[in-house]
């Protein structure tokens, strides 16, 4: 089938181009400037153009600490646009998956947040987040909340992480946030899934969870990261020390535990691997 992708300059939008035409499925990957998700005459003509079976929206503004000075330009993406993008495709009877993430939540639980679970972000990015799922849901779109997104693409902690462990010999990385990070294939992967069922007229809910298996810290993917880079070759990081997250002080306060629970979508045949198979290709991918 053929599936428009927006966000197509980011990590999962490029992701999809990638692995929608290895799953069987034609992709149009429009970054902002084929697409401006804020003009709805432009969605229209996009949708009437390419009339895609599905569309997933991977587009967002991701600044966390900047957003809170530019709380306009993060609604207007994160909130406004995916409701708008929605809104069309339903008119349509198009069906549109929606990338959502784990800072809608406030991290207060101490076990894996549920779909359900309400939601309480700490920040201008998680309150604009929650506002965008809330306008796809009303417009019977899906939401897909995935976490901690990485690849060898774009800028991600991974790729941080391997040139300061090429740079310097110890690494100070919080440890008191745990989460689930999420290789961007994977996570297309689970896209096109949902997209695919949703196209076939099967029953699903409006959210979904789709990270990572296996909750890790930040200071736990930094070791792993260190560990899988010094495999192979030099590196001038001897060690990774854990520190609070009171010790390394942001803007934005960040959820101290975000891990999402996936059963919901285990239970439709889509469950991403381990994030450390993921990891490891993207250390392949970066050294060669």
């Amino acid at each position: 089938m053929k599936l428009l992708a927006t966000g197509g300059h980011g990590q999962v939008g490029q992701a999809l181009a990638r692995r929608g035409p290895a799953l069987g499925h034609a992709v149009v990957a429009l970054d902002r400037a084929a697409l401006d998700l804020c003009d709805p005459q432009q969605i229209a003509a996009a949708l009437a153009a390419h009339e895609p079976a599905a569309v997933i929206n991977a587009a967002a503004y991701t600044h966390v600490d900047r957003a809170e000075q530019e709380r306009d330009a993060a609604f207007a993406v994160n909130a406004v646009a995916p409701g708008v993008l929605a809104e069309a495709c339903a008119r349509r009877g198009i069906p549109i998956v929606h990338l959502s993430t784990d800072y809608v939540f406030d991290g207060t639980l101490r076990r894996p947040y549920r779909e359900d679970d309400p939601v309480a972000p700490l920040g201008v990015y998680g309150e604009s987040k929650a506002c965008g799922e809330r306008a796809v849901v009303a417009a019977h779109g899906i939401v897909m909340r995935t976490s901690w997104v990485f690849s060898a693409t774009g800028t991600n902690f991974v790729k941080a992480i391997v040139r300061l462990a090429i740079e310097r010999p110890e690494l100070r990385v919080v440890a008191d946030q745990h989460g689930c990070p999420s290789f961007a294939g994977d996570i297309a992967d689970a896209a096109i899934g949902l997209a695919e069922r949703a196209a076939a007229g099967a029953p699903l809910a409006s959210i979904y969870h789709a990270v990572g298996d296996g909750p890790t810290t930040w200071h736990g993917f930094a070791s792993a990261i260190v560990d899988a880079v010094r495999a192979r070759r030099p590196v001038a990081c001897a060690n990774v020390v854990p520190i609070t997250t009171a010790e390394y002080p942001t803007p934005v306060r960040r959820p101290a535990y975000s891990v999402l629970d996936t059963t919901s979508i285990r239970a439709l045949g889509i469950a991403l691997a381990p994030w450390t198979i993921g990891l490891d290709r993207v250390i392949t991918e970066l050294s060669s």
